[in-house]
């Protein structure tokens, strides 16, 4: 393990500056530190925004939430913005907008070759000049066409303001897209998210940021860098095989050494049937956090329940923090879960 006991002391920190709509404290959590596990806006507020906003993140602030989560993508010029995937047509109106149509063109993803407009081919200038969408079907698109595509320097900005203001810690949670992809093509988010942190103050073990990703090598690099908590990102692959069922993507033990938590799909610590598995009593044991993603409440469990029950069990496992697109939701269920009985 890392530098456990300062992460968890400024967990703690950030739980407790809620003040008065703070979780009881005297509820016996199964976290690893004994404290009310986090609530990380997914994406920002992003089942009431569109994703990966201002308006998104801080809509979240507004709500309640503990962290923010920033992903990360690159452009052209090397600067880094937020967005769930490299590809544009999802979250923005570039499909609408004629002196972009030959900037289309075929890349590869993790799901196979895509026709779509990327990132890493436009300039911050050019993205500015986007306006960003509602991606998943069912939710408003109320918001549509009013947003343009933060810069992560932004979003430090936006969250130490927030918190000047509201008296509480807000926490960051910026998660690494493809990096060893961006490196490859010349565009290394090392330098410039390290400097960005460094700006910000957040280089050390107490900083109120998890940096996550899917990609250890980038964990491990910046682990010989700074001492900001890191995340390795976990989740059930169809295509490792534990007997008949599929294991994770990453083995605990593999990790351990450099990371201070794991971000688990929500999969790998309570079943189809709402059982729960031993992944975090493993991953305790192994003096690491988990936070489970993601939570929405347009996509509830399949076993029935409601949202807020599956967020309580989750609760009841021992989490230490959970994703949400709906942050306001998952904070409700955090207080449901600490009143008295």
């Amino acid at each position: 393990m890392r530098r456990l006991a300062i992460v968890l002391a400024g967990l703690a920190a950030a739980c407790a500056s809620h003040g008065s709509n703070g979780p009881d404290a005297g509820v016996q959590w199964r976290t690893l530190s004994g404290e009310a596990p986090i609530v990380i806006a997914h994406r920002g507020a992003s089942g009431m925004r569109p994703e990966h906003t201002l308006a998104a993140y801080d809509l979240a602030i507004t709500q309640g939430a503990d962290f923010i989560e920033p992903d990360l993508v690159m452009t052209a010029d090397g600067v880094l913005v937020c967005r769930h995937d490299r590809y544009l047509s999802t979250t923005t109106d570039i499909a609408d907008r004629p002196d972009f149509a030959d900037r289309r063109s075929v890349a590869n993803t993790v799901d196979g070759p895509r026709e779509d407009w990327w990132v890493e081919d436009f300039t911050l200038g050019e993205l500015r000049t986007l306006r960003a969408r509602q991606p998943f079907p069912g939710r408003s698109t109320e918001y549509d066409g009013q947003e343009l595509i933060p810069t992560f320097e932004e979003v430090i900005e936006l969250v130490q303001r927030r918190s000047a203001d509201l008296g509480r810690t807000i926490g960051i949670y910026p998660e690494t897209k493809s990096p060893t992809y961006f490196a490859g093509i010349g565009l290394d988010m090392t330098e410039p998210l390290i400097e960005a942190l460094e700006g910000a103050g957040w280089t050390g073990a107490d900083a109120p940021v998890f940096i996550q990703s899917f990609e250890p090598e980038i964990l491990r690099t910046l682990d010989a860098r700074i001492e900001t908590p890191l995340v390795q990102l976990v989740y059930l692959d169809p295509t490792l095989q534990d007997g008949a069922a599929p294991r994770p993507n990453i083995a605990i033990e593999d990790v351990v050494d450099f990371v201070d938590g794991l971000g688990a799909q929500k999969t790998l610590i309570i079943d189809e049937n709402g059982a729960a598995t031993a992944f975090v009593e493993r991953a305790h044991a192994h003096g690491l956090i988990v936070h489970a993603w993601t939570f929405r409440d347009d996509q509830p469990p399949p076993d029935g329940v409601t949202i807020e029950n599956e967020l309580a069990r989750i609760f009841a496992i021992g989490v230490d923090g959970v994703f949400s697109d709906f942050p306001a939701t998952a904070l409700r269920a955090r207080r449901l879960a600490s009143a008295p009985r």
